[in-house]
């Protein structure tokens, strides 16, 4: 009887936990059907610019998969590779074909060099017999995937654990009464928000520090451009993290419901967030991305790490996570109205 009656008040509280039973039962189905979508994906078709290219050859490698584009110099031709409107490009070079390669994406590099090994190597190179060199706009032959992925898994450790200890520890200053006194004091809501962030933010700045440190001095993960541009890019994307951990805490009653929020907010992120090339995925999902503070750090810190570029052209994915911050510390301004009417 005392088993029975155990397990029937295990069974009701489990029961009346909503957010439990969603954890148990949606969340394995929602991850599942984001990875379906993400690994069946239609595979990568290479962009590919010509330049100056006789109109035999070009005839000849239209018929291939692949999205061709000509081009009249190749400043034009290095321009779009560098905006990403194409992953490779094509001139001659004392007859020799050169292919010029972007080079930070190892699969996207690994796509069209098969596509040059079907298509240029086993027709053009048979046809007229000329010579085929590579050149990389960035990287390198050597460049392996962890030099490709290491930016945004420097990015994801940074933001999730910030996101959870931040979310926990909030939750326990709430549940403790902490939160409570310091609502029912003079201080102003903002000033309550600030103090928290502020106070948080100090680890914050050592996590960040730490974990960039590590990963570019001790696992020699490629760095072309300025370190510090590397740390600052962790240290806004901890903050963000920092203040959507403390906004979405507002809603969690334990350290459970906590956790719960990781198959929405985390798992998610990491999909859309550069691991995995967006281009092949359908647009009514690739979407996600763009409202995910993962997707603008981990640009960034690519940028940053494989490209060598500075703060000039990461600019605008550093403003995107200072206002993602801005927009989290504003909602937790009107989470704790709540509180404060009670």
């Amino acid at each position: 009887m005392r088993v029975r009656a155990l397990a029937k008040r295990i069974i009701q509280q489990f029961i009346h936990d909503k957010r439990s039973m969603a954890l148990m039962f949606v969340a394995p189905i929602l991850i599942l059907t984001l990875l379906s979508l993400v690994f069946n994906s239609d595979p990568l078709e290479p962009k590919i610019g010509l330049v100056k290219m006789p109109d035999p050859v070009v005839q000849m490698l239209q018929k291939d998969k692949a999205d061709i584009s000509k081009f009249n110099s190749d400043n034009t031709a290095k321009l779009a590779l560098e905006e990403g409107t194409i992953h490779a490009y094509l001139s001659f070079d004392n007859g020799s074909v050169v292919v010029h390669l972007e080079g930070s994406d190892p699969t996207v590099t690994q796509a069209v060099m098969s596509w040059i090994q079907e298509s240029v190597k086993n027709r053009i190179q048979s046809a007229i017999g000329i010579n085929i060199k590579t050149e990389f706009q960035h990287g390198s032959k050597s460049m392996n995937s962890f030099d490709s992925f290491g930016p945004v898994l420097v990015g994801f450790f940074a933001f999730f654990f910030v996101f959870l200890l931040a979310g926990v520890s909030f939750l326990r200053e709430r549940t403790g009464g902490t939160l409570e006194r310091l609502i029912c004091s003079p201080m102003k809501l903002w000033e309550i928000v600030v103090g928290y962030v502020i106070g948080f933010g100090l680890f914050t700045l050592i996590q960040a520090a730490i974990i960039s440190t590590f990963s570019v001095y001790v696992l020699d993960l490629m760095m072309e451009g300025s370190f510090f541009y590397v740390l600052l890019t962790t240290v806004l994307l901890s903050f963000t993290a920092l203040t959507l951990g403390i906004l979405l805490s507002a809603f969690a009653n334990n350290e459970l419901q906590m956790i719960q929020f990781i198959p929405i907010v985390i798992v998610p992120s990491v999909f859309f967030s550069g691991i995995f090339n967006l281009e092949t995925m359908s647009s009514y999902i690739s979407w996600i991305g763009a409202v995910t503070p993962l997707f603008y750090a981990a640009k960034a810190m690519r940028d940053v790490m494989i490209r060598g570029l500075g703060l000039g052209e990461i600019s605008n994915n550093l403003l995107v996570l200072v206002g993602f911050s801005l927009i989290f510390m504003t909602l937790n301004i009107f989470a704790l109205r709540k509180y404060r009417k009670g």
